[in-house]
């Protein structure tokens, strides 16, 4: 089984990439479960609400993972609420930090910020997409992570995923 990540600043095509690999590989994607938790929170999420995420989104990627077809593509990780939760808060529970640091992807793709910004009622950072971008690849590099950077739009996007990945399968990426 190839775990395969898709991370990124908001706004960057991460839930449409997600979706389009998994049915360019015919296997199952996993969702963004911060994001149907927060569409029936009606309310800022709190701390609370981001372990309950935390652990949503582990419980969706592991039903999920017997499922896939050799490969698993995942609509971000827990390592979005680590970070969500020491941007909002200051602060992450440490079994969070332990966990990131724990679970294993074979690739993260993270979405460049080549996109443009489209408004949702659940992001809150649109002019903080390279600080975010800056940030996910430092969290990746800590991690010692195989990561690459997605970019392009529409097919062009989809393309550049599909040649990554496909460059893994082949067992040319390297840490």
């Amino acid at each position: 089984m190839i775990k395969v990540a898709v991370i990124g600043p908001e706004s960057t095509g991460k839930s449409t990439l997600a979706l389009q690999l998994a049915k360019h590989y015919q296997t199952v994607w996993v969702p963004e479960y911060a994001r149907y938790y927060c569409s029936y929170l009606g309310k800022d999420p709190v701390l609370q609400d981001e372990v309950n995420m935390f652990y949503g989104q582990i419980a969706l990627e592991e039903s999920l993972e017997p499922l896939a077809n050799r490969l698993l593509i995942c609509d971000v990780t827990i390592l979005n609420v680590k970070v969500f939760c020491e941007e909002v808060f200051n602060e992450c529970p440490e079994f969070i930090i332990e966990e990131v640091k724990n679970r294993f992807y074979d690739l993260y793709l993270l979405t460049d910020i080549d996109m443009p910004w489209e408004d949702d009622p659940l992001r809150g950072f649109p002019h903080r997409r390279e600080y975010f971008f800056e940030r996910y690849k430092k969290e990746l590099e800590a991690l010692n992570a195989t990561y690459r950077v997605v970019s392009g739009l529409g097919e062009k996007r989809l393309q550049c995923a599909v040649r990554i990945i496909e460059e893994l399968k082949g067992g040319e990426i390297t840490s």
